[in-house]
């Protein structure tokens, strides 16, 4: 009998703990008697709490907080810095956050709520060595080539602008495919894939090619745009021509 009237008690503190009465009661205190005080307490607390806030979202959208896991750092990011986005003629350098993280407020939220799910994989340590990355890497690469083509690669074009391309000082097969693109409605990642990151082990590019290939036929598109030293299409094979 008594075990059990010590567990009630037990089950009661637990619900209702002494300090969160107290905390309680000394805020209803004092928004009774100090109503201006206590409205200017919330004011200030809800400034720090934005400021704390934001300042996650920044501290965690920086290159140093990326590499920080072991994974990127042995992987992707030796990558990176091969790649024309660190190092290049001009000094101009895209950093990881600046392609994998939006700018805009409301899409990095979306974004810094989505990669939870990758805190979770690095805590349960689900890749920890470059033989379980590679293992996974088509997959993984799956997943960010898509939610690319679905924000029609925006991150993309923070930088880069197709309509501000100046088509005239661009070489034959580059104004050629942007025009392709620009037509087409082509996101930026469905061609550019492996432009920093060494394409993942069954990535199928002949597959890609082909499709490429199919449509550029369709659209009857010289096959000279691109094979500049091909010989021309004879007269009778239907290029060029009109249905």
């Amino acid at each position: 009998m008594a075990g059990r009237e010590e567990s009630q008690i037990l089950r009661r503190s637990w619900a209702r703990p002494e300090w969160l009465v107290v905390l309680l009661r000394f805020l209803q205190t004092t928004v009774s008697s100090r109503p201006l005080s206590a409205i200017l307490a919330a004011f200030v607390a809800g400034i720090l709490f934005w400021g704390a806030f934001n300042w996650s979202l920044e501290a965690t959208s920086t290159e140093t907080f990326c590499i920080s896991c072991h994974v990127m750092e042995e992987n992707v990011y030796r990558e990176y810095r091969k790649s024309a986005h660190f190092t290049n003629r001009t000094g101009v350098r895209a950093s990881c956050p600046d392609c994998h993280v939006p700018k805009e407020w409301i899409h990095k939220v979306v974004r810094k709520i989505g990669a939870t799910n990758e805190l979770f994989h690095w805590l349960m340590g689900s890749i920890s060595t470059p033989g379980e990355f590679n293992a996974k890497r088509l997959q993984l690469a799956g997943y960010v080539w898509n939610d690319m083509v679905g924000t029609d690669s925006r991150e993309c074009r923070n930088c880069h602008g197709i309509e501000y391309m100046n088509r005239q000082v661009q070489d034959i097969q580059a104004r050629t495919m942007h025009g392709l693109a620009e037509k087409w409605g082509t996101t930026c990642i469905e061609c550019h894939q492996g432009i920093v990151h060494t394409l993942p082990e069954g990535f199928d590019e002949e597959a890609v090619m082909d499709a490429l290939h199919d449509r550029m036929e369709e659209e009857k598109v010289d096959c000279r745009s691109c094979h500049l030293d091909m010989a021309a299409p004879s007269k009778d094979d239907g290029w060029g021509k009109d249905d």
